[in-house]
Parts: C-alpha cells; structure tokens; sequence
C-alpha cells in the first residue's frame, strides 16, 4: 500500500511541474513577443502633410536675345494655397541667329 500511495504522488508531483512549466512558458512568449502593429503603405492618403504638397512642373523654353538663342529652364511651383513661384534652373546658350 505504501508503494502505491508513493508511486501516485511521484506521478501527481510531475504532472504539476509538467503543467507549471508548459504554463511558465506560455506566459513567457506571451510577454516576449512584441505588441505593435506595423502598417505598410497607405498612410499617407489620410496625411495632411502629403496632401497639402506643392505641384511642381519644369518648362524649357528657347529665348533669343538680340541674335543670340538661349535654352532656358524654368521650375514652376504651385502652392496649396494658390500661389505660382517660377524659378529659372539654368540658361544654355544655343548658338547664333
């Protein structure tokens, strides 16, 4: 009798320790793992930032002056809020007229 009754608390004793470890475990992956959420793509539609952007269009245009032919390039800038910038990128000379 004392055999049995030793033989069932060896196997209820591991089984415990069986189900605590596998519970340490659980609880360990759980805490580990990271609790973020990455989103790719897509974001920026709702962003005020993006969408408030200035369109910008570059322009070449061949200008003479007196008998000289210049190619000039021009950057124009449109604003959100209705304002047109032009800036003059760079002016190469052609040849003669």
């Amino acid at each position: 009798m004392k055999k049995l009754l030793t033989l069932s608390m060896l196997l209820t004793s591991i089984a415990f320790t069986a189900f605590s470890t596998e519970a340490k475990t659980t609880a360990a992956n759980s805490v580990a793992a990271p609790q973020i959420q990455i989103q790719v793509g897509q974001n920026r539609r709702n962003n005020r930032r993006y969408n408030r952007r200035a369109r910008v269009v570059n322009s070449v245009r061949n200008v003479r002056v007196g008998r000289r032919i210049y190619r000039e390039t021009y950057q124009t800038r449109y604003q959100a809020n209705g304002r047109v910038t032009t800036r003059l990128i760079s002016r190469v000379y052609i040849g003669r007229y």
